[in-house]
């Protein structure tokens, strides 16, 4: 259940955080309808196997060295103490995008695939917890996996619903408030990853 919540919780993070994917989703919806903001907001499904992949392989090679796991998970800390950050400091985004043809979903899993986000994630977030998770039980990284990208895909298809359906979302006061709740889970997650990760280094 913990991985669960733990998953909900950062994928819901994470498909409200500002960040190039976001961007596009906005840029899709305002310029050709929802609809193909929705398929930008699903290119994660796709291009995220094989980063995932990536990192499973390398934490599961440096997973004999607990320091180096330990290491990597409090760099995982401040970088959700950055996103934290970045949330409390959000005052609405700015519509301002040119017309152009929407090959959203392609578009959506370039941005994706090359934005450096999903690998610091990864490395630094979502690896260490599913290695861990999977050394107490090979299916309990499942949770996770399914409550973040419920969330995080979730959160991002309805983010094109509500930019489609109401422009003003953005720069209003939801949007800010969703972005200080999204802070604090952030600050949560990230003393976690510190604790975790000092735990390793000094076992």
């Amino acid at each position: 259940m913990g991985l669960l919540i733990a998953g909900i919780s950062l994928g819901f993070s994470a498909g409200f955080s500002p960040g190039p994917l976001m961007v596009l989703i906005i840029s899709q919806t305002l310029k050709h309808g929802y609809r193909e903001g929705i398929k930008v907001a699903c290119a994660p499904i796709i291009t995220d196997i094989p980063i995932i992949m990536f990192t499973l392989l390398l934490l599961s090679y440096l997973s004999q060295n607990s320091s180096i796991l330990g290491l990597i998970s409090i760099i995982g800390g401040f970088y959700l103490l950055y996103l934290a950050y970045e949330s409390f400091k959000t005052h609405g985004i700015k519509e301002n995008f040119d017309v152009e043809e929407p090959k959203s979903f392609l578009k959506g899993a370039t941005v994706n695939f090359l934005s450096p986000n999903p690998y610091i994630f990864w490395i630094t977030v979502g690896g260490p917890i599913i290695i861990a998770a999977y050394q107490i039980n090979q299916y309990s990284p499942l949770w996770f996996f399914f409550g973040f990208y419920v969330l995080l895909i979730g959160s991002k298809i309805l983010l094109a619903v509500l930019v489609g359906k109401s422009r003003n979302f953005l720069t209003g006061k939801s949007y800010i408030y969703i972005m200080r709740f999204m802070g604090v889970l952030l600050l949560v997650f990230a003393t976690y990853l510190w604790w975790n990760g000092l735990h390793l280094i000094l076992d």
